[in-house]
């Protein structure tokens, strides 16, 4: 298990980015004080000897409350429909980090502004990296211009993020012994439905004919997906979200589509449509619209088995027909 006691900062270093943070919600926490001080209802609304839990996204927030249930309160950095990638956290973020008792973000890249932004509140709680170092995990690489890195989303295969519950579970049971058998039990529980969702998920997508198995995607989120559901992904439209292909890369993902009779183009809820349609327009191919990848949505994607059996079925409508 990954996890990484937070150690004090030197004072001495330069400030940007998160140590700013720290010292406004500080002044703000100071201010409030002299104020009288007050309780957010959110807070006061939590009950007494709840594990007060932080996670950068609503996904992993919903695999904790799945494992946690009524002794767990979860909180979300980045919010529904929000992009992990370039997340700008804000001081009341600082503050929920500063009161948690246990922090889970992905790691292998996706989140890691979190780590920085947790010493520099410092928090005393653990910050486990639940996507590192997993047992019985195949790791894909990164593609786009950093191909030598590891992909970070793991969850796209139900499989794994079974192996998430697991760790979550492990995680809580050690930071509150007294319901450490609760947690185990749940994330022994939640393990079989994860289970019985990637059968049903696997069985569903062995359907789709050989000749539609290939795809494009809008960014390097699906390689987990792909292994696991049979798919192959023959290429991507953006290198990272927030970085714009070139007219030449997007002539050549046409070129690519024709040559080889590609047939969907994946979209993400979080992200526009419109190059993925720019691509579809001039070649006839489908798009794939509103996959969700890296947060949760309104029901019935509210959920991460929701929104996995919604991504299943819209990749299905396009490609199932022959």
């Amino acid at each position: 298990m990954t996890i990484r006691p937070v150690t004090a900062t030197s004072s001495a270093r330069v400030l940007r980015g998160p140590a700013i943070l720290v010292i406004l919600a500080v002044l703000v926490a100071v201010v409030t004080g002299a104020c009288g001080g007050r309780t957010t209802p959110a807070e006061g609304d939590i009950p007494a000897g709840t594990l007060r839990v932080v996670t950068t996204t609503t996904i992993l927030a919903d695999l904790v409350a799945q494992v946690g249930g009524a002794h767990v309160h979860v909180d979300s950095l980045v919010p529904k429909g929000g992009e992990v990638h370039t997340f700008d956290p804000s001081p009341s973020d600082v503050r929920r980090l500063a009161q948690a008792d246990v922090v889970f973000l992905n790691g292998l890249g996706l989140d890691d502004w979190l780590a920085s932004l947790v010493a520099d509140a410092g928090t005393a709680a653990p910050v486990v990296r639940l996507g590192e170092d997993l047992q019985g995990v195949t790791y894909l690489g990164g593609g786009g211009q950093d191909a030598a890195a590891v992909n970070p989303h793991l969850w796209l295969d139900a499989s794994y993020a079974a192996k998430y519950a697991e760790r979550i579970g492990e995680t809580l049971a050690a930071a509150d012994p007294a319901n450490a058998t609760a947690y185990r039990d749940q994330a022994e529980a939640y393990g079989r439905t994860l289970a019985d969702l990637d059968a049903e998920l696997r069985a569903k997508m062995d359907t789709i004919p050989a000749a539609n198995r290939t795809v494009i995607s809008f960014h390097d989120a699906f390689p987990y997906f792909a292994a696991a559901y049979g798919l192959a992904i023959d290429g991507t439209i953006v290198d990272a979200p927030g970085q714009d292909p070139s007219a030449g890369q997007i002539a050549s993902l046409v070129e690519v589509v024709r040559e080889k009779g590609i047939k969907a183009i994946f979209a993400e809820a979080q992200f526009s449509e419109d190059l993925a349609r720019t691509i579809a327009d001039e070649t006839g191919a489908q798009v794939v619209s509103s996959l969700y990848t890296d947060s949760t949505g309104d029901a019935p994607q509210d959920t991460y088995a929701g929104l996995m059996r919604w991504n299943v079925d819209r990749v299905m409508e396009v490609l199932a027909a022959p």
